[in-house]
């Protein structure tokens, strides 16, 4: 693989889709910290030519880091859960990487606990061997230093920042570097009831690719000004009106923030706002642009919510469920949690 189409599609689209609304449209966000944990761990020395690269992923992290590392000539293993499309693990195979699939969940940590252990496993057994680590990896958020310097370059002043929350890469790395250039910065983190990265209890979760079921050390919760929790139907509903109204086709993490900057916009009309859309949607062409697949699993809906509940802790937004938001405020988890 050439170097140069790494290069190509790693930065976003900057895209100007109603008055101070703008979207970061990425082809694939996670491209661009698994090559800047990849070539900063060769430059360290923890890797050479003989180095087995091993991640677990059941999403775009895993494309990124095949890619790269099909780019160097690097052996992958990707370590998943059945949740992983099966597109998906074919494009992996094809660029080389070993797909292991776990299937039985951890009793506390659900799926992604399981895996972790099982990259443990593989650590010990292949003595030379590198985890990249895209939860506590702090390559991870540097690596979107580029995006905040395109964004300040494309967009100007900037008053507020939306993206769905996953390993904490993005958002802290992208909100990171713009604070220093915009110190009123307001920061929405947009996750999902289940999800532990904002104080509720790990539980079943149908809308993937935000969330988690373990805390990332890559996620700074004192940078959030406020939180709102999405469910999958909505989410999808937003996916598809992005790309009917504004020809974005994209993933369901997409539909969720832009929900979330709808909504901010609408009622903020003065603000510049900028909402981080990462991955396209050819993954989900059988699934959320799929009619029938959306009422067989119970993810259709006619009509979506006008605006979310205000909350005063995560637990009561994880008891309504729904759509829900929450005034974080930039504190530290900890003083949040204590409250809940």
């Amino acid at each position: 693989m050439n170097k140069n189409i790494i290069n190509a599609v790693e930065l976003p689209r900057i895209i100007n889709v109603e008055n101070n609304m703008y979207c970061a449209a990425f082809d694939l966000m996670k491209l661009l910290p698994a090559r800047h944990m990849i070539e900063n761990a060769v430059k360290d020395k923890l890797i050479n030519k003989d180095t087995i690269i091993i991640e677990t992923s059941s999403g775009t992290f895993a494309l990124g880091l095949a890619m790269v590392c099909n780019l160097y000539k690097y052996k992958l293993i990707i370590v998943s859960d059945p949740v992983i499309d099966d597109s998906l693990r074919r494009r992996l195979e094809d660029l080389g990487t070993r797909v292991e699939i776990v299937d039985k969940e951890h009793p506390q940590k659900g799926f992604q606990g399981a895996r972790l252990e099982k990259v443990n496993e593989f650590l010990k057994m292949y003595p030379n061997s590198f985890w990249t680590n895209q939860y506590d990896n702090h390559n991870n958020s540097d690596a979107y230093a580029d995006v905040a310097e395109l964004l300040v370059k494309e967009v100007g002043e900037i008053d507020a920042v939306i993206g769905s929350v996953g390993s904490g890469g993005s958002m802290s790395g992208v909100c990171k570097y713009l604070k220093k250039v915009f110190k009123d910065l307001y920061v929405i983190g947009v996750d999902t009831n289940g999800s532990v990265l904002f104080g509720q209890k790990n539980s079943s979760r149908q809308l993937r690719g935000l969330g988690n079921s373990i805390m990332p050390k890559n996620l700074d919760h004192t940078l959030f000004n406020e939180v709102h929790w999405i469910e999958a139907a909505h989410a999808y509903r937003e996916t598809r009106l992005l790309h009917e109204q504004y020809a974005l086709f994209m993933g369901g993490t997409s539909g969720a923030a832009f929900a979330v900057a709808k909504w901010y916009h609408h009622n903020n009309p003065e603000k510049r706002i900028v909402v981080l859309l990462p991955d396209k949607g050819y993954r989900y062409q059988d699934t959320i642009y799929n009619d029938q697949w959306l009422k067989d699993n119970g993810l259709w809906i006619d009509e979506l919510p006008v605006s979310p509940n205000l909350v005063k802790t995560p637990r009561e937004a994880q008891d309504q469920g729904g759509w829900n938001r929450m005034l974080w405020n930039n504190r530290p988890y900890e003083d949040v949690v204590k409250e809940n």
